[in-house]
């Protein structure tokens, strides 16, 4: 069933979230904010308690939109079945 396009899209998305998960996590553990500018200028800066706090609490929210990524890319589901798992991400 690996061939099949539609779970090759899901394990794409969930591959490239597991990697920005990765990402913030390292980021936020050690304090770094990085901004971009609207010319695509990137800088990096320190961040405070409370924005590490909100970068942690964002973290979190990430490993849960994973786990339901998972279990849709993993189940035996019906397409209406993965379309109102999709939607249900998406109100949150």
């Amino acid at each position: 069933m690996i061939g099949d396009p539609f779970t090759m899209v899901v394990a794409i998305i969930a591959i490239i979230t597991i990697g920005k998960i990765i990402q913030s996590k390292h980021q936020a553990k050690y304090g770094i904010i990085e901004d971009q500018d609207m010319l695509g200028n990137k800088t990096q800066r320190l961040a405070n308690n409370s924005e590490t706090q909100a970068l942690q609490n964002e973290i979190s929210e990430l490993k849960e939109r994973i786990k339901v990524l998972e279990r849709i890319a993993t189940d035996n589901s019906s397409a209406l079945d993965v379309s109102r798992e999709i939607e249900a991400l998406r109100d949150r």
